[in-house]
């Protein structure tokens, strides 16, 4: 049987285990194909590592932004002229060349300030404690009335504080119509009513009236409406007056003053503790201070030394020559000028009527200082004349008053 070559040459080769050798055709279409595909990769690779940028929506806000920015642009700064002296000093608009305006509109909360202030004192409560308003009588009641003060409510005046003392014919004092002054003692209430009151006007006016007539020591006729175991009472314009039995010219039998009526002077005047206290020996002195006058000269005699001078009577009255006006010179003890008994002469240097006292001079009528130590006994001799030089200082003293 006769054996086929090829199948004896393929099991030559099955055996050998060997591939079969292969001939590459390679062409210029081909390469140049083959170089496309790899320069595409390269470009492709290429894009891949480029950053992919999201795309931005922008809603109405940031647009609203956006323009307002662009509106700006105008005012932006160049970094590249800027220094460090540039970034230190705040940013003036006027140096740049542009029209720079800001608008204020008006909205819901504008008002008007002169109508603000009107509405504040249409609605300004009117009578605060203290205050004195004149007002006009608008209603009568059993216990009390109303008076139209100017204000959203009448003012309401009890029957009490309608006058002094007790009031029995009230109707008949008081008509509509009735136009009268009035003191404020309660501030309004929740209605917006005050309490008004004529009696704390008038006792009001009533301290005003003694304090200045205490101050100008004045005189006053008073009736005496009774009594207590420290004095006698009466009334001063409403008020309540008390005159102390040491401050009466005869304190024995005091009961028996009551309806009868003493000048005194005002001793003590206190509006705030409502004390008035008043005295009949006063009243004698001050009738005496008030025949004095400054520069005058007075002989009394020396009632008693006291370390800071000499108190002389002056017949009912008392004069306080103190050390300080007694010489020009030097002393060393006020006994080796005058003694207690010993009548000299003075100069009326002060008077006050408030206080009723009286002060005194004796170093005017000295020649030259230490005179009335070294010789007292002529400058007493000698005073009458030596009183008239100094009338000149006192006149102009009281003018300057």
């Amino acid at each position: 049987m006769g054996v086929n070559n090829k199948n004896a040459q393929d099991n030559i080769q099955l055996k050998g285990n060997k591939k079969p050798l292969q001939v590459l055709h390679i062409s210029k279409k081909d390469t140049q194909k083959k170089s496309q595909e790899i320069d595409n990769e390269q470009n492709n690779s290429q894009k891949e590592n480029v950053a992919i940028k999201p795309q931005i929506i922008k809603d109405d806000s940031v647009k609203e932004i956006d323009d307002s920015n662009e509106n700006t642009k105008d005012f932006d700064i160049s970094q590249q002229d800027l220094t460090q002296q540039d970034l230190n000093r705040p940013f003036n608009f006027s140096e740049q060349n542009t029209d720079f305006q800001l608008e204020r509109t008006v909205d819901d909360f504008d008002f008007d300030e002169s109508a603000f202030l009107e509405a504040l004192n249409e609605n300004e409560p009117i009578g605060a404690t203290g205050e004195t308003i004149s007002g006009k009588v608008i209603a009568i009641e059993s216990d009390g009335l109303y008076v139209d003060i100017g204000g959203k409510a009448p003012g309401y005046m009890p029957k009490k504080e309608c006058g002094l003392g007790v009031i029995t014919n009230f109707k008949e004092k008081f008509s509509v119509g009735l136009e009268m002054e009035v003191l404020v003692i309660k501030e309004q209430n929740a209605d917006g009513m005050v309490t008004v009151s004529a009696r704390a006007l008038i006792l009001r006016q009533s301290w005003e009236k003694v304090s200045s007539s205490a101050k100008n020591g004045e005189l006053i006729n008073v009736l005496i409406n009774g009594f207590n175991r420290g004095g006698l009472t009466c009334d001063v314009d409403g008020l309540r007056g008390f005159i102390p039995r040491s401050q009466l010219e005869d304190g024995q039998d005091y009961q028996s003053f009551v309806g009868k009526t003493l000048k005194v002077a005002f001793l003590e005047v206190n509006p705030e503790s409502r004390k008035l206290v008043l005295s009949e020996k006063k009243a004698s002195l001050v009738s005496k201070l008030t025949s004095l006058e400054l520069g005058q000269l007075i002989e009394g005699e020396v009632l008693a030394v006291k370390p800071y001078g000499f108190f002389i009577d002056l017949g009912g009255a008392s004069g306080l020559l103190h050390q300080s006006s007694l010489t020009n010179g030097s002393i060393r003890s006020l006994r080796e000028v005058f003694r207690e008994g010993e009548m000299i002469k003075a100069l009326i240097s002060e008077i006050d009527l408030e206080k009723g006292r009286i002060g005194l001079n004796t170093a005017l009528l000295e020649n030259t200082a230490g005179e009335l130590i070294i010789d007292k006994q002529k400058v007493m001799q000698e005073a009458t004349e030596r009183a008239l030089r100094t009338k000149a200082l006192f006149d102009k003293k009281e003018q300057d008053k």
